[in-house]
């Protein structure tokens, strides 16, 4: 599994998850508070995409998560 992978899922995961508990006709709901995890999470997959620069990708990169593309 690479950074560039594991980014994606975190990102997909998270987003699904804020959708699940911040929408008031899921089961889940808990507050529509959690669409701005949603939105935070979109914005910098955003700004990911124009600086290729992301938070989580140092993170496991610090803990010794290959990339796709070796630098």
């Amino acid at each position: 599994m690479t950074v560039e992978r594991l980014i994606h899922i975190f990102a997909g995961s998270f987003i699904l998850l804020s959708l699940a508990l911040g929408i008031e006709a899921s089961p889940l709901f808990v507050s529509p508070w959690w669409l701005a995890f949603t939105a935070f999470v979109g914005a910098n997959l955003l700004q990911y995409g124009f600086t290729n620069v992301c938070p989580l990708g140092w993170i496991l990169g610090k803990l010794g998560v290959p990339s796709a593309c070796p630098r």
